[in-house]
């Protein structure tokens, strides 16, 4: 997600390296390489244009701190310009009503469906009361594949399956919240075409039928331009709320977020990271930048670590790891809660200093899979007692998990030195650790 735009910005940025003072001279080159990277980034032209002429003017205008370099100060610029073009803060969605109805619009194959199962999991998550209804009438197996991710995430899923009436069908699922106690209705649209004028009129009419509290349009990150042209017209015919980012965790050049809060002046809600249903998050447009900018994203870390991580068995892990009692099977719920977090390459870019490290660093998502084979493949006393496996136990957890020696050995010697270093910790009392922090300071 935006690798290419951060890399192109980073190297309009080095420009001012080591200069002692911004000039019309250095900040024309600057400016110049920052409107290149933003529209090769797929920015609209416009958009593109009107920023750099505001970095251009806020930065011959700025009167530099001793203490801080003009590419420093030029980067404070960057990011406060990429983040009020981006929204500014992020914007929470309106849950108020009886029950709170949230309309999902958008193009066919930009992903509503699955966002609308994440968006339940995510509401869900927070305590909240939830379901979805099912009122795509036209597209084959498309109220099934909605059933599915609602058994996936444990969310009830309104449906009629014989009918193609997507009104009475959300009309008739609001009804069955109220009769169920559910407080937060998520209605599921059809796929259509800007230009396919009955289902531009059928989506105008069920907005109005049902008043939703927020109506929200979902676009494919990967459209750039393309996206905030559709955002333009579907925003004409239903004056949506927000707007929902999928498929940032692919190969997107990041134009159509810096552009449709822009273009359509309307906020960036939520974007998709990933498969999986846990991967959306809340869309701030200053984190956004600070990771741009190559940053990174310590605060979205962590909370993705928090939704992913359980307590109860951080507890019990905590437990084991003092009595240094760890073993495979704890390892292997470690690794199960680290992928629920998200892509792998996206979480370590959020590592301040770290996007830049990886960038020419291919990081497949699959890593983990030889490491859960061996593991599984180990016996359940295997797996409690690293220390049994001895040379014929390794031949045949290496065959059953089609990896090799060398990697099998490689894995136990790793959690053993992990597993030594855990009991060190535990040996430094708290008075001690207190005594190491005060020397450090």
């Amino acid at each position: 997600m935006f690798e290419s735009l951060s890399q192109k910005l980073d190297k309009a940025l080095k420009v001012l390296k080591g200069q002692g003072s911004i000039t019309e001279i250095n900040v024309a080159t600057t400016v110049k390489e920052i409107r290149r990277a933003l529209l090769d980034a797929d920015v609209n032209f416009k958009v593109a244009k009107e920023i750099t002429d505001e970095i251009r003017e806020e930065a011959l205008g700025s009167k530099i701190l001793i203490s801080v370099s003009p590419r420093e100060m030029f980067i404070k610029i960057v990011y406060d310009k990429l983040t009020g073009l981006m929204g500014g803060e992020k914007q929470d969605i309106n849950v108020k009503g009886e029950p709170a109805v949230i309309l999902i619009a958008g193009l066919n194959g930009a992903g509503k469906t699955t966002f609308s199962g994440k968006l339940a999991n995510f509401l869900k998550s927070q305590g909240r009361q939830v379901m979805l209804a099912a009122c795509d009438v036209y597209r084959p197996a498309a109220m099934e594949q909605l059933k599915v991710l609602g058994a996936q995430v444990g969310v009830d899923v309104y449906t009629e399956m014989e009918s193609k009436d997507a009104i009475q069908i959300a009309l008739n699922a609001i009804q069955y919240a109220k009769a169920n106690h559910k407080k937060i209705v998520i209605v599921d649209t059809a796929g259509r075409l800007a230009i396919d004028e009955v289902l531009m009129t059928e989506i105008a009419a069920l907005k109005k039928a049902v008043n939703p509290s927020e109506t929200l349009f979902v676009v494919d990150a990967m459209t750039g331009q393309d996206a905030v042209n559709t955002a333009q017209i579907f925003n004409e015919r239903i004056d949506y709320d927000g707007v929902v980012l999928t498929k940032l965790d692919g190969d997107s050049r990041g134009g159509a977020a810096l552009s449709i809060r822009q273009t359509v002046n309307k906020p960036i809600k939520f974007i998709g990271t990933g498969e999986k249903m846990e991967a959306i998050d809340y869309f701030y447009p200053d984190r956004m930048a600070q990771r741009i900018l190559g940053m990174g994203d310590v605060l979205s870390l962590v909370e993705r670590a928090q939704r992913a991580f359980d307590e109860d068995e951080a507890k019990r892990i905590e437990a084991k790891i003092r009595k240094n009692q760890l073993d495979f099977d704890d390892f292997l719920s470690q690794i199960q809660q680290i992928k629920r977090m998200g892509n792998l390459k996206d979480l370590i870019a959020m590592v301040p200093g770290m996007g830049k490290a990886l960038k020419d660093i291919d990081i497949d998502d699959d890593s983990f899979k030889p490491i859960e084979a061996m593991i599984y493949s180990m016996t359940k006393q295997e797996r409690a007692k690293p220390e049994l496996i001895n040379n014929s136990r390794k031949q045949r957890i290496a065959k059953g998990s089609g990896t090799t020696i060398q990697q099998l050995n490689n894995l136990i010697k790793q959690f053993d030195q992990m597993r030594k270093m855990m009991k060190q910790m535990n040996q430094i009392n708290p008075a001690q650790l207190q005594k190491m922090k005060a020397k450090k300071r």
